[in-house]
């Protein structure tokens, strides 16, 4: 049995805020967390659902994950652009240079994500939300792919990309170059244990595939701290 993807987890210091803005950007339905936070939830299987929780500390350094959007020509893309900005993103500068066809923004709180340009093969088919685009590894890649029960559809170089068995977003690892890390990851994935599993035997069954634990119990939001291979955080949540 394999871990669910409950949810991609945005640290934030006006979750609200921030849930609006997603909500608006991709179209969904936002609702109160029963634990903390906010949820948007998908639109439909098999999207990612998004969760924003508080954290009162500023943003400093660029995330390791970011969205990839996608777009079917290029006035989609010029119309997600004017959309994501009318909503309160801005541009933003990670080091791009003036050939790149992407749009590179940023949300009210700062974390970069891409609206790419049409034509894009590899995220043909993938939705909206075409891909989650990570620093990391191959190996984080294949832990990930164990982790999550979801199948390599990328292995090249040390470029490594997974896909649930149901399609939608694809999640990707750029390889090295490595970002530093900057402490706490503001995005990362939220874990659930699978139905009828224990969840001290999925803590185990993640150990044993080269997670770490960040901490010793979960925390009061009812959340394990654990870090993947490559040192990039993720919780897995306690049964409710």
């Amino acid at each position: 049995m394999t871990a669910h993807l409950f949810a991609i987890s945005f640290d934030a210091r006006e979750p609200l805020r921030l849930a609006r803005f997603w909500s608006g950007l991709l179209g969904r339905e936002m609702v109160e967390d029963p634990q903390d936070g906010v949820l948007v939830l998908p639109g439909a299987d098999p999207e990612l659902r998004l969760r924003f929780v508080p954290w009162d500390q500023p943003k400093v350094v660029q995330n390791r994950m970011h969205f990839d959007l996608t777009s079917s020509s290029l006035e989609d893309q010029r119309q997600t652009v004017a959309r994501a900005l009318d909503l309160g993103a801005r541009h933003a500068d990670i080091g791009q240079g003036p050939e790149i066809d992407h749009v590179v923004l940023a949300d009210p709180e700062g974390n970069e994500f891409d609206v790419i340009a049409p034509g894009n093969n590899f995220l043909a088919g993938c939705g909206f939300v075409g891909a989650l685009a990570c620093d990391g590894s191959p190996a984080v890649g294949y832990f990930w792919s164990r982790a999550l029960g979801w199948p390599l559809v990328w292995d090249e170089g040390e470029e490594t990309a997974i896909q649930s068995p149901n399609g939608g977003t694809k999640i990707t690892w750029g390889g090295p170059p490595y970002m530093p890390n900057g402490g706490r990851d503001r995005v990362r994935f939220d874990l659930a244990p699978a139905a009828g599993v224990d969840w001290q035997v999925e803590v185990d069954r993640l150990l044993s595939l080269g997670a770490t634990r960040l901490g010793t119990d979960p925390d009061g939001t009812g959340r394990l701290a654990l870090a993947d291979p490559d040192g990039q955080d993720f919780s897995l949540l306690m049964p409710r």
